[in-house]
């Protein structure tokens, strides 16, 4: 009987945990992608390269089709032109994300900064502040920096 109790309640909690974890997920891909949208915005330039390549992170990134990383990408951009600032998301991300997961942000921001071929000293103040209120040390930055223009 208690074996029983002990799997009945093992299941309830697993599945507790996995609706937690599938919360935590859409909300790490929503927060993300309005990060993502507010480097295209910071230089007041918006490009079809960003665009393009923004598709192409968050479908490569959170598993997605092209129709629903647009659909995303249209929440992210509500989401970003709501906000007031970045505390709002990055102390999200503080309690959701691993340090390997925030350095993997940083570097897909750069990537959305390189897209276009040049990057704007507004959109590398936006990376460097993100990456400051999520706590990505300066050595991880550097390299994810240079990761993503090796790449572009």
């Amino acid at each position: 009987m208690f074996n029983r109790l002990k799997t009945a309640l093992a299941d309830v909690f697993q599945l507790g945990g996995e609706k937690a974890n599938a919360e935590a997920q859409e909300t790490v891909s929503l927060i993300s992608a309005a990060l993502m949208v507010e480097v295209i915005a910071s230089d007041y330039e918006h490009r079809l390269q960003e665009r393009d390549t923004l598709l192409a992170i968050i479908q490569r990134s959170f598993g997605l089709d092209a129709v629903e990383a647009d659909a995303l990408v249209q929440r992210a951009h509500e989401a970003q032109h709501q906000a007031t600032d970045y505390f709002r998301f990055t102390s999200r991300l503080n309690d959701i994300c691993t340090p390997q997961e925030k350095v993997a942000l940083i570097e897909n921001l750069w990537r959305i900064a390189f897209a276009d071929g040049e990057l704007h000293h507004y959109e590398e103040h936006v990376i460097r502040r993100i990456a400051d209120l999520i706590h990505v040390p300066h050595m991880a930055f550097i390299a994810a920096k240079h990761r993503a223009e090796a790449a572009s």
